[in-house]
């Protein structure tokens, strides 16, 4: 449709752009999420879950902490989705807010663990003379349990959401330098990172542009399923009172809260316990797609 201007002169209608995908466009998605159902549906439960930790007090919540003995453990109903626990607080906020915490656990554990094991396994796997004293010490680390570890750490300090990230990320970062340093074994031997030490190249120049980039894929797998263990890990803290302080709604506070009432008050244990197992799932079912993806091997069968 077109207009006419003062002067009578005909004014062409603007051309909206188009935000709707082509064909073509559409062919790609379609062809990617028959590809790799496991990352579309992994990266979709943990987008949710995301969208719910970031938009909670939006969600029909109520304060998480805001106490009311005269209501507690009443059960779900129209008023109280998730029903209340014995101090009258409602499980649904505190569900939905807690997912703020299991989140941020993982995803700072994932980060943390990610840069420091990535740095240690670069400087062991491509400096023989640091390898066998960096080694040791990891062994040593891996050698106890990560979540006795965590525990002895946390025994060492106050509990707080800080706290429990510093200490699964020591018991989680030996792991990724394990993982690194057998990528760059395996990469230092190459012929082009042998041209490169031939030609003159710095040692920190190798391996910013020619070991760091082919360690990312396996480095992002390992990552999901650190964020996943580290969730799990934060939640057995909390559970058996080493991990978060109580006033902080965790899905780990949660279920300690309510197993003195399991036999008659199930669901305040098992809203927490489900939207746990599903948001672990979703990271491992993240994890499983993108090393399917990235493995060169898997590739070529898809």
């Amino acid at each position: 449709m077109s207009a006419t201007s003062s002067s009578g002169e005909y004014l062409a209608a603007p051309v909206l752009p188009n935000v709707l995908p082509t064909p073509k466009e559409r062919g790609k998605i379609m062809g990617f999420i028959h590809r790799h159902p496991t990352i579309v549906i992994g990266g979709t439960l943990v987008a949710i879950m995301v969208l719910i930790a970031v938009f909670a007090p939006l969600l029909w919540t109520k304060d998480p902490t805001a106490l009311a003995p005269a209501r507690r453990t009443r059960e779900p109903s129209d008023l109280y989705w998730f029903g209340t626990d014995m101090l009258g607080r409602d499980v649904y906020s505190r569900v939905l807010y807690g997912a703020r915490v299991s989140l941020l656990v993982g995803f700072s554990v994932a980060t943390l663990a990610a840069i420091i094991g990535t740095t240690l396994g670069l400087i062991a796997g491509f400096t023989r003379s640091v390898d066998a004293i960096v080694m040791r010490v990891m062994d040593g680390l891996m050698s106890i349990p990560p979540i006795l570890l965590a525990i002895a750490l946390m025994a060492l300090t106050r509990a707080s959401v800080k706290n429990v990230i510093i200490a699964i990320s020591i018991a989680e970062f030996p792991r990724v330098c394990r993982l690194v340093r057998g990528v760059v074994l395996s990469l230092r031997e190459q012929p082009y990172v042998e041209a490169a030490i031939a030609s003159g190249t710095k040692v920190p120049v190798i391996i910013w542009k020619h070991i760091l980039p082919n360690t990312l894929a396996p480095l992002m797998v390992q990552a999901t399923f650190i964020c996943a263990s580290a969730m799990i890990t934060e939640a057995t803290l909390s559970f058996i009172g080493a991990g978060t302080p109580p006033i902080i709604p965790s899905w780990g506070n949660i279920m300690a809260e309510g197993r003195a009432l399991w036999q008659v008050k199930p669901y305040i244990v098992f809203f927490p316990a489900i939207f746990l197992s599903i948001t672990v799932l979703a990271v491992n079912l993240l994890g499983d797609g993108l090393r399917d993806a990235l493995d060169p091997r898997l590739a070529k069968r898809l």
